[in-house]
């Protein structure tokens, strides 16, 4: 992202600054990318300045995000406003990047043109709807979802094919194609699933038939790069995105999901109570099991670098047994599958797909 000569930050009333308030332009753009709630809120003055809003709208100026107020150093705080103003100032540099400003400029995002609604029926009837995403690998197409959206043997949930819906035209979001896919062939499923020292992972992955495809299809499916090179890069906080379907609410015009807002719960790359998941703190709902568990790579993007990291694949909200309901509210914590089980459902060894092997185990 281009620098620009950073001017005199403003307080509130947009005025000068009080005295010993870090200036801005002792930064430089490398100091956001490092860090991931920088980067985020350079973003988010980057897309103010699209909106055509005032520059003077930094939500760090607003008193309840000062030091008085927040306890934070100054230093700190400064870093925070800056990196805001530092995204606002680069859409307005005549050099930098246009923002997009139609749906051609961001179909090539995984988190709306890669995930899809999931309905399940037996025979004719609809039983449920629910979430999923597309993931490639070695140039086969995968649709991924948590495995209990398509069995589930304690709520007799057994469908015996799916539907999805894929956008026709970047330009016209209201064109669409719907795929229906049997989940049995032979008499076995159709699907992968895979078990590991701690059971079953409630993930599955389901390969699709490129030919079914619409030709003109807008696809934009995940794939290995998106998913993390270790799982010391994020730590319990974090923010996360996991786009998806909650309750079948999704816009119903343009057919794109809707996006919650989540963070790290436990610690990342530590198997939670001995199973393959880890926890987000969200508000989650049914509907939204087998949507991508997301975190943004940075605000700069290099050659090859996606814009999301796959961390995971949502399941179930997790909750207490023992909660009294009349006093107490839900945890609002849910489980995540760790995503490099995806690399052992989407394996091939001898013809056969990796989670026929005994003893497939690449979770964490």
């Amino acid at each position: 992202m281009p620098s620009s000569q950073s001017d005199p930050p403003f307080d509130d009333e947009g005025m000068a600054p009080a005295k010993g308030v870090p200036s801005s332009s002792q930064h430089s753009p490398a100091l956001f990318a490092d860090n991931g709630e920088y980067a985020e809120l350079e973003r988010q003055g980057a897309k103010a300045a699209v909106r055509g809003e005032d520059m003077a709208s930094n939500p760090m100026r607003n008193s309840v995000n000062q030091p008085e107020a927040t306890g934070e150093s100054l230093q700190r705080w400064a870093d925070r406003r800056d990196a805001w103003d530092h995204g606002y100032r680069s859409q307005l540099t005549p050099a930098g990047p246009p923002a997009p400003t139609s749906c051609d400029g961001r179909v090539q995002d995984e988190a709306l043109f890669g995930v899809t609604r999931v309905l399940t029926f037996q025979g004719r009837n609809s039983l449920s709807s629910a979430s999923g995403f597309f993931f490639e690998r070695d140039g086969r197409l995968f649709l991924i979802t948590s495995r209990h959206v398509l069995f589930d043997a304690p709520s007799r949930h057994t469908p015996d094919r799916i539907e999805i819906e894929i956008h026709t035209d970047p330009g016209d979001l209201t064109s669409l194609s719907t795929l229906s896919i049997l989940l049995h062939r032979g008499g076995l499923a159709a699907w992968h699933q895979a078990r590991d020292g701690g059971g079953d992972i409630d993930v599955a992955a389901l390969e699709i038939d490129r030919s079914a495809l619409p030709a003109d299809g807008v696809l934009r499916a995940f794939g290995v790069t998106h998913l993390t090179a270790g799982f010391d890069m994020f730590e319990v906080g974090d923010s996360l995105a996991i786009p998806g379907f909650p309750l079948g609410f999704f816009d119903t015009v343009h057919h794109l999901p809707v996006v919650r807002q989540a963070s790290i719960a436990s610690c990342y790359g530590v198997r939670f109570q001995g199973q393959g998941f880890f926890l987000t703190d969200a508000r989650m709902h049914r509907g939204s099991s087998g949507s991508p568990v997301l975190a943004r790579t940075g605000a700069v993007r290099g050659a090859g670098r996606p814009r999301w990291f796959l961390l995971g694949v949502h399941s179930s909200r997790m909750d207490m047994a023992t909660r009294d309901i009349t006093q107490d509210e839900s945890l609002g914590l849910n489980c995540a599958w760790y995503a490099d089980i995806l690399l052992t459902l989407t394996d091939r060894e001898d013809g056969r797909l990796a989670d026929e092997r005994d003893g497939a185990d690449k979770s964490p």
